[in-house]
């Protein structure tokens, strides 16, 4: 499928949020989603797919590192249920472990102060999140 796609990174205080260019290449950091302001987590990711011309969402799927699942997992999966009641684009799930950990490591090595770091820490963990997704779709094995 082409068009941009759109990766969320769920967190308690912040959903991090990445879009990728129209031919699905790259994932760019977008910003952040604070929870539990108005007009609600569900509306703002839908506003971002109607304004920019996003046909799917990946939304990230918080597993432990042996695979299982528990009460963030259930989390992400009523996200994105919730997600797909409203809009009208394929909303996927994607693992994440370890996106945030990446994330932090990386913006600690290019010199990021905490401060600064805290505030660009989600949109990272999404785009890297995005980035698995959209490289895991041109793998070999997805061709064909």
């Amino acid at each position: 499928m082409a068009g941009r796609a759109l990766g969320l990174d769920l967190g308690d205080v912040r959903i991090g949020v990445a879009i990728s260019d129209e031919a699905r290449r790259r994932a760019l950091a977008f910003g952040t989603i604070h929870v539990g302001r108005p007009p609600g987590e569900l509306r703002a990711v839908a506003d971002i797919v109607r304004d920019h011309d996003v046909t799917t969402v990946v939304v990230g799927l918080p597993l432990s590192l042996d695979g299982g699942r528990g009460p963030r997992s259930a989390h992400a999966e009523a996200f994105a249920e919730g997600l797909r009641g409203i809009v009208s684009v394929p909303v996927v799930l994607h693992d994440e472990r370890l996106t945030t950990v990446e994330a932090e490591r990386g913006l600690r090595e290019a010199g990021v102060s905490g401060r600064d770091r805290r505030a660009v820490v989600d949109a990272e963990a999404a785009r890297i999140l995005l980035q698995a997704w959209l490289d895991a779709g041109r793998s070999p094995a997805s061709a064909g």
